[in-house]
């Protein structure tokens, strides 16, 4: 039986909406709804809610880049989100947006509670300002080489090289990426949160377990080299919501996101009827549960607690990081194909891979997650097919074709439900615990046991003997009872699935405490396949089109004024540019490629050989107009394969955007083969 139960209120990390979620992401996502649906499955009264994060300059940036409002570009970007969020299973009771009545009110409650209880101060700070596009210029929209290492292209407040952190003012040879100038150092008073008025709280909140061993070690340090002011404010220009009694200054973006998971609550309250205090509250018996990203502990472990005691309003009870997903061993990367958006994603495969591979794979700690493709593949179908599913997959034909769909009344044996029935307090453990990875090593144990029960008793065998049907429909019930046992163990990891097997098995919404009653006398659905196995080539159109889709996007998410300003990319050595290979070619064919508004294929001459290359350009030229213009290509590029074909080298093009592109143009003299020095 489930424990007593109990109030808990989960919240996910705010998305910013400023692009499109990816797997990275919903690595988080994941993890947070595995263990809301766990509680709930238990039967606790557990509440999920999370939002967009909606303020901040990036935002205002990227509306200009697409010539729409804020507004306009926020309800896409929730609209979006909300719908890759639902497709891969995760369940919010309630997904909002900071720019909301409710956050405004709750932003400003908290800071005019701070600001009257003397837990904020101002002073005149020098910051970067951009003179061309005239205002000031966030950490993220600055870049430059790092103060410490020397390496260029850093942003404004820690390089990616060496990991020093520093001021945007320390950077050497800053560049704006708004505009593309240099910025310039300009005085400005802004509003600072006294953080070190709760070094004590702080102290004893992570001495008592509210945050993981590892993050409370790293935040000791912080409070041990002492704690400094926190910038609240921001000059406008600014999107977000302007603070109270200071005309011209807005809230950090990281001042009212948190606050989000408030307003996202009081606005599932509203519409529920379900009391606000009774989980905010600084005597709330409720729990609070935050699930995030380790790189950004020091937001909500420090500053969140502090802002949120001071204001006179409960601190969570627990903040729980985790680490980042590489892929293959490696950064996610857009060349490789393997910086792979939650849509493209699920274009290709079923989300409930990626959950139950996720499942696998986490722990209670914060170390890095790796999907590695090729063991995502074989896992899955091991796992998933070749186990679970397999259980009904060789019982359910049995019961369907010799018994009616109807399984036997008794069972000769209990003992292999009972043993499931003894694992599952265990497995509940690690559920809890967040040990997900020995909860799916758990199961797929179990799920072994169950084959091999069957194996032993060959129901293929005894049913050409027809006195011996009861024994195969004994087996076959005994089997489906177990699997109906595995699918509510797992069923935290693959609700569809779940919901799938309930229909096929006749039965109401699965809860925990359904794992000790048999199904018996029971009548089945015919049984359709409930997965099926991941073939290599999924994982590769993945890839592939994982490749195509970002440039458009990458553009957006740092826009940098038009082309004229575009600051000059870091300097590479003489040897760097000499390895190039810079041919004069004639394009002989040009045709569009179907299923993409941005790809030409270019039959390109260079004088003796022909080379296929896929270009970019669709929109910005008619395949017509190009047969029989010389153009250049870098020749000496690693051939590319791609959905469409092999790519065997790129055509040089200038330009702002796919509809301003304009190809190299060497003059008529030139012929195909001469090489560009």
């Amino acid at each position: 039986m489930s424990p007593k139960s109990r109030q808990i209120l989960v919240t996910s990390a705010l998305p910013y909406a400023n692009g499109p979620i990816h797997i990275g992401h919903m690595l988080e996502y994941v993890q947070t709804d595995i263990w809301v649906r766990f509680q709930k499955l238990r039967g606790h009264d557990c509440i999920y809610v999370c939002a967009d994060d909606a303020h901040g300059t990036p935002i205002m940036l990227r509306a200009q880049a697409e010539g729409v409002t804020p507004e306009e570009l926020i309800e896409r970007m929730h609209a979006e989100h909300l719908r890759d969020f639902t497709d891969f299973g995760v369940a919010f009771d309630n997904y909002y947006s900071t720019h909301s009545p409710e956050n405004r009110y709750f932003a400003e409650l908290i800071y005019t509670r701070l600001r009257d209880a003397g837990h904020i101060r101002t002073r005149v700070i020098s910051q970067a300002y951009d003179p061309e596009a005239e205002m000031f210029l966030p950490d993220r929209f600055i870049k430059g080489d790092c103060p410490n290492c020397g390496a260029a292209g850093q942003y404004g407040d820690n390089c990616e090289n060496c990991g020093a952190t520093y001021s945007p003012t320390d950077l050497k040879n800053p560049v704006s990426v708004v505009s593309g100038v240099t910025p310039i150092e300009k005085d400005s008073e802004q509003y600072f949160f006294k953080l070190e008025d709760f070094e004590s709280m702080l102290k004893e909140y992570f001495a008592a377990g509210h945050v993981q061993p590892e993050i409370a070690n790293k935040m000791n340090e912080w409070l041990d080299e002492g704690l400094k002011d926190w910038d609240i404010s921001r000059n406008a220009p600014y999107w977000g919501f302007e603070i109270p009694d200071a005309p011209g200054k807005y809230f950090y973006v990281w001042l009212d996101a948190p606050i989000g998971y408030m307003a996202s609550f009081k606005h599932w309250c509203d519409r529920s009827g379900q009391d606000f205090d009774a989980y905010w509250s600084q005597d709330s018996s409720a729990e609070l549960h935050h699930f995030i990203g380790k790189d950004i502990a020091r937001f909500h472990t420090m500053f969140w607690p502090a802002m949120l005691h001071g204001a006179g309003f409960r601190k969570p009870s627990a903040v729980y990081c985790h680490g980042f997903l590489t892929v293959d061993g490696q950064k996610m990367s857009k060349s490789r194909g393997t910086f792979v958006m939650a849509r493209t994603y699920l274009e290709h495969l079923n989300p409930e891979y990626l959950r139950y591979y996720f499942a696998a794979k986490l722990g209670p700690g914060i170390d890095d997650i790796d999907l590695n493709l090729e063991d995502f593949t074989s896992r899955v179908n091991a796992d998933l097919v070749g186990k679970l599913v397999n259980i009904a997959s060789r019982c359910a034909g049995f019961v369907n074709k010799r018994f009616g769909g109807r399984l036997a009344a008794a069972l000769s044996s209990d003992e292999l439900s009972r043993s499931i029935v003894a694992t599952a307090d265990r497995i509940a453990g690690f559920y809890e615990g967040r040990e997900f990875g020995k909860a799916m090593r758990d199961v797929m144990a179990l799920a072994d046991r169950v084959n091999q029960y069957i194996d032993e008793k060959e129901p293929w065998v005894v049913v050409k003997d027809e006195n011996r049907l009861a024994e195969v429909q004994d087996v076959c019930t005994i089997g489906l009872n177990a699997f109906r046992q595995l699918v509510i163990l797992l069923k935290p990891v693959l609700p569809k699935l779940a919901a799938e097997a309930e229909a096929f098995l006749k039965v109401d919404a699965l809860a925990w405490d359904d794992l000790g009653a048999d199904l018996l006398d029971h009548e089945i659905d015919r049984f359709k396949p409930l997965m099926t196995r991941i073939e290599p080539v999924f994982i590769e159109r993945m890839v592939e089109a994982s490749k195509e889709d970002l440039a458009e996007e990458q553009k957006l998410q740092q826009p940098r004024g038009n082309a004229s300003s575009d600051p000059i990319a870091p300097e590479i050595a003489y040897d760097d540019f000499a390895r190039l290979d810079l041919r004069i070619a004639r394009i002989v064919a040009a045709k569009k490629v179907d299923k993409s508004d941005k790809l030409l294929q270019l039959t390109l001459d260079l004088g003796g050989e022909t080379r296929n290359v896929f270009a970019g350009i669709a929109r910005a030229y008619r395949p017509e107009d190009l047969e029989g213009r010389l153009t250049v290509m870098v020749a000496n590029l690693a051939p590319r394969k791609m959905r469409f074909g092999v790519s065997e080298g790129m055509v040089l093009c200038a330009g702002s955007g796919d509809s301003e592109l304009y190809l190299l143009h060497p003059d008529s003299e030139a012929k195909p083969g001469m090489r560009v020095t």
